[in-house]
Parts: C-alpha cells; sequence; structure tokens
C-alpha cells in the first residue's frame, strides 16, 4: 500500500454568509504502516482536514489519492461506545455475524488489555478502558488506514501516556496506518514517526522521526530541539 495524497486540498465553510476558507492548498503524503501526526492549535484545520481524508466530509478544491485503501476507520474523541452492550459487542459493532473472525476478536481485545472485561458495560470501565474499546472497534474493521481525533484528550495525564504506549504497541503488532490529530507537541513527539504542523489552514512545517523503535526519551537534547522547533513554528516562545 502506498498511503494517502494529498494535493492542492482547500476548504471552504459558509459562516452567516461569509466564506471562511479552512484548510488552504494543502499538499501531504501519509505514508503507509507509519503514524501521523497532524499538530497545531484548537481551530487551525486539524479535524477538517481529517474527516476529509476519512471521506466525511467533502473539498472544494485539490484531489486526495488513495487508491491503494480500501478499508477506514475512525475514531473520535469521544468512545461512543453503546451503553446497552458489552465490550465485546460494542467491538463487534457494525460487522455481519457471518463475517466476525471471533479468533481475531480475542487477539485484538486481549491485544488492547480488555480480556478481563469482554462481557463489562461501558458504565463499568474507566476513561481508558473505554478508549481501548474505541480503538479495538476500529481495528476489528481490519482497516487500511485509522483516523484518530484526539482520542486521549479527556483523560488524564497518567492514564493518557498509558494509552500512547498501549497505541505504540498495537502499532507496531499491527503496522496499521494513523493519522492521529492532536494539539499536544509532546504527544507529537512521542508517537509520530512524522509530524506534520498546522496552522491557520497551511501546512507550517513537516518533521520526520527515524528511530529504531518507540522508546523515546522526550528530555534527550534531540527531542528537546525539536520541541523548541515546533514551538517556534507554532509562535508560543
Amino acid at each position: 500500500m502506498d498511503g494517502i495524497k494529498l494535493v492542492n486540498v482547500g476548504k471552504i465553510y459558509t459562516v452567516e454568509k461569509e466564506q471562511v476558507k479552512v484548510l488552504d492548498g494543502i499538499d501531504l503524503n501519509l505514508p503507509a504502516n507509519k503514524i501521523t501526526v497532524i499538530l497545531g492549535r484548537s481551530g487551525c484545520g486539524k479535524t477538517t482536514l481529517l474527516r476529509l481524508v476519512a471521506g466525511l466530509e467533502t473539498f472544494e478544491q485539490g484531489e486526495i489519492e488513495a487508491n491503494d485503501v480500501k478499508r477506514k476507520a475512525y475514531v473520535f474523541q469521544e468512545d461512543r461506545l453503546m451503553p446497552w452492550l458489552t465490550v465485546r459487542k460494542n467491538i463487534t459493532f457494525g460487522l455481519k455475524d457471518k463475517v466476525i473472525n471471533h479468533q481475531k476478536i480475542d487477539e485484538i481485545i486481549e491485544m488492547v488489555g480488555l480480556e478481563k472485561f469482554h462481557s463489562a458495560y461501558p458504565r463499568q470501565l474507566s476513561g481508558g478502558m473505554k478508549q481501548r474499546a474505541s480503538i479495538a472497534r476500529a481495528f476489528a474493521y481490519d482497516p487500511d488506514f485509522i483516523m484518530m481525533d484526539e482520542p486521549f484528550s479527556a483523560l488524564d495525564f497518567f492514564t493518557r501516556e498509558q494509552m500512547q504506549k498501549e497505541l505504540l504497541n498495537i502499532h507496531q503488532k499491527t503496522r496499521c496506518s494513523i493519522l492521529f490529530v492532536t494539539h499536544s507537541i509532546d504527544e507529537a513527539l512521542m508517537l509520530g514517526d512524522k509530524i506534520v504542523v498546522l496552522e491557520k489552514g497551511i501546512i507550517k512545517s513537516e518533521y520526520e522521526i527515524e528511530e529504531k523503535n518507540h522508546e523515546r526519551d522526550l528530555l534527550d537534547n534531540k527531542f528537546l530541539n525539536l520541541k523548541k522547533q515546533i514551538m517556534n513554528d507554532l509562535k508560543v516562545i
């Protein structure tokens, strides 16, 4: 799979009869089998870009090439679990009974650490567990590409850090392509193989992180310097 390519993509919203350009001339390669992180302030166009790639919205300009990508999945900020369904039923929700590979579902549930909670209901789960179930539901769809819209933003610091590690472990096992949106620089540095800094609807900068594994020390000079560059891009220093 070659991944997804955006060519001169533009998106316009009409607000109170005025046209607002949310994305302007986006040229971007989203490589296969990698985690690409879209980083930026609130309102810079991150979620709009994610929704365009997912096919949830149309765009007025440009082209999105995804010829080899057949199946996409989307993880929202909220877990969006059905409260009347068990964890397992939530994970397999939307899949036809005849195509469910129960052994694979068992493996996914174990992969996200919910094997002891497969019969539990959402009200019996912590915030982190709910997000694990939401992520498992995305992987159960067997996607080529997963879009994740700030899925850990509502979690406390410690749970968020744990979920980042869980996602990296899942990615190393599945090598699924992931497009991840965040406004946290540290989260971008922890997760991203590629970091795209978005500002006011345009790409301000891109960074490739070549690491043999994801055991990253963000206090290492390499990452401290990269963080300073990104903060300068976002004009926060």
